[in-house]
């Protein structure tokens, strides 16, 4: 269905980045961190601070971003933030979308009303939720134009998920994967690549069915990798993990960013981005989990125009040649190119292992290896500064 614009949409960015809560003596999840820690961290942040669905996480988001200076900042702040206030209570921040060496079933669940229901209702599944994520919101205010771009950018989420991983352990075993955290994910309803509709209401229809059957109680229930807001007008990226470097963080959101607007610039021009199969990209999201961004004969992402997989780096280059005007356009060049440095020297997941490795081999206990990633995961988690511990 083509959808007639008066204006180009804003294409407004907001961060949303989940974080682990540390006990600073033993780098061990916080399983109950005291009640005056949220109440203090809403003093400084207000409602860009809220709790999670366990205790020992803290999820931030920014407010309503027009470039990527200003997201950096809001960021920034808020790492600084609540590492600071963490540090009071005697523990600090640590970004990764899994712990090292954490156990899921020494966790409590936060108390409330929609926590409760989420964990009645689906019990020892989301029990093992013990993962972080990051979700970055593109401001597209027209309703069948999210619908549109939706279908489109699904292809891109895989390539977007490569840049971020951030979860190679799994109660302190290796997974041999470079994300972990969507293996637990998808284990819940209603997650996974978005479904394909023809139409803002064609989408309305489907998600009100499921409410009038009392399924869920509204369209924050839809846990797909990407999805139209239910509280916004923005299409919401959720694929990612959540960056241990907020410099990494700044370039993910701004490639997203300039891949909506592309997808737009083709409409524009009468032209769009072809729909693949779900079960194409899907294989392309296990590639992404199984190899991320990382060199290897074996690893790489399948080019579905060529029928091939190619070489991770291959595929950067072309999205950052096809996203250039739009970098250009927000002023984020910088940061979209910032990718080549997270693919050169790694992202989170392989900085991990290499931590992990050089511990056991002067001589590091398999635990003690995994406590110094856990704090190299600390110190790397607040911008321009060194954790103590």
């Amino acid at each position: 269905m083509a959808v007639l614009l008066s204006r180009e949409p804003g294409f407004s960015i907001g961060i949303e980045e989940e974080f682990w809560l540390v006990d600073r003596e033993s780098r061990d999840l916080a399983t109950d961190p005291a009640a005056g820690f949220l109440a203090d961290c809403k003093v400084e942040l207000g409602d860009q601070v809220s709790s999670e669905f366990m205790r020992c996480q803290i999820e931030t988001g920014t407010r309503v971003c027009h470039s990527a200076d200003d997201a950096r900042q809001q960021l920034t702040h808020m790492r600084t933030t609540l590492a600071d206030i963490a540090g009071r209570y005697d523990m600090a921040l640590l970004a990764a979308s899994t712990h090292p060496f954490a156990q899921w079933d020494s966790q409590k669940h936060t108390e409330g009303e929609r926590y409760s229901t989420i964990a009645r209702d689906l019990r020892t599944v989301v029990d093992r939720l013990l993962i972080c994520g990051m979700h970055v919101h593109v401001g597209i205010e027209d309703d069948d134009l999210r619908i549109e771009l939706m279908a489109q950018a699904s292809y891109f989420l895989p390539h977007l998920l490569a840049l971020t991983t951030s979860s190679p352990f799994w109660r302190g075993r290796d997974t041999g994967l470079q994300t972990f955290r969507l293996s637990v994910f998808d284990n819940l309803p209603r997650t996974g690549l978005p479904e394909i509709f023809g139409s803002w209401a064609e989408y309305r229809r489907h998600v009100d069915m499921l409410i009038q059957a009392g399924v869920i109680e509204d369209g924050t229930k839809l846990w797909w990798d990407l999805r139209p807001s239910d509280r916004w007008p923005t299409l919401e990226m959720r694929i990612a993990d959540v960056c241990t470097d907020v410099e990494d963080a700044i370039c993910v959101a701004s490639i997203t960013r300039c891949l909506m607007r592309m997808l737009y610039r083709l409409r524009r021009n009468n032209q769009r981005w072809r729909i693949y199969a779900n079960m194409l990209v899907r294989e392309n999201r296990w590639r992404a989990c199984r190899y991320g961004s990382d060199p290897g004969e074996k690893t790489g992402l399948i080019d579905f125009g060529r029928g091939e997989i190619v070489p991770y780096a291959d595929l950067l280059e072309e999205i950052i040649e096809l996203i250039r005007p739009d970098a250009e356009y927000f002023g984020c060049v910088a940061e979209i190119e910032h990718a080549r440095r997270i693919i050169t020297r790694g992202t989170s997941a392989r900085q991990q292992r290499e931590v992990f490795a050089n511990a056991v081999e002067n001589g590091a206990s398999p635990r003690d290896a995994l406590v110094a990633v856990a704090d190299h995961l600390i110190a790397q988690t607040v911008p321009g500064e060194k954790s103590a511990l």
